[in-house]
């Protein structure tokens, strides 16, 4: 998993409350095994018109937001199903970090085990942030997770964010849950060696030696 130590990017604001992770990733695209491609079917219901097209209306299709990598998004951003693919395409989409007042509690959590940074602000700071980034396509800021605060080139440090220690820990060293297990490799191998020699071993007829 890419380590999350800080992101300056580009600010796509998307000023919708109780955006459902069908919306992020609709179901019909679910059918991929790689983590990968999802990020040209992301919010696939919104981005594109019926006949295909981009729908120039959309917030990602704007001028000024092309290669954001920072999403303002409402209150209770992914709720509805649990899938994991949600955070694999706003992942593969370029998204880095979302900055909300409310997330879904699963989908935050798969956030951090995909390497994206979900901010938890008040809903008076976000909505500030909205206005800006929707006044001036282009918009930037800095989230930075070693520090915990949020900046941008301006105002310098705007608010401060907590994240709970140990998924801090993970995304700083970039490590996903297989991630943690390797990092005790050495204790599994040795573990796994004791019990393969400790193990009777029998005959072809199933008598034990």
């Amino acid at each position: 998993m890419q380590p999350f130590v800080r992101e300056t990017g580009v600010v796509v604001p998307m000023d919708r409350p109780n955006v459902d992770t069908d919306q992020i990733i609709p179901k019909q695209f679910l059918k991929r095994i790689e983590r990968t491609g999802f990020g040209q079917f992301l919010f696939n219901d919104w981005r594109f018109r019926p006949d295909g097209s981009l729908d120039p209306d959309f917030e990602l299709n704007r001028p000024g937001y092309e290669n954001a990598t920072i999403l303002l998004a409402g209150r209770n951003f992914g709720s509805g199903s649990s899938r994991e693919h949600a955070p694999w395409a706003l992942d593969d989409y370029g998204f880095r970090a979302i900055i909300a007042p409310s997330y879904a509690d699963i989908f935050y959590s798969n956030c951090f085990k995909n390497g994206i940074l979900p901010v938890i602000l008040p809903e008076g700071i976000v909505n500030d942030l909205m206005a800006r980034a929707t006044e001036r396509p282009g918009y930037r800021l800095t989230v930075d997770l070693e520090r915990g605060v949020i900046s941008d080139e301006e105002e310098g440090d705007i608010a401060s964010f907590d994240v709970d220690p140990f998924r801090r820990h993970c995304l700083l060293e970039g490590l996903d849950d297989i991630g943690l297990t390797l990092q005790h490799e050495a204790a599994v191998t040795t573990y796994e060696q004791r019990r393969s020699a400790s193990l009777p071993v029998t005959t072809p007829q199933g008598a034990e030696v």
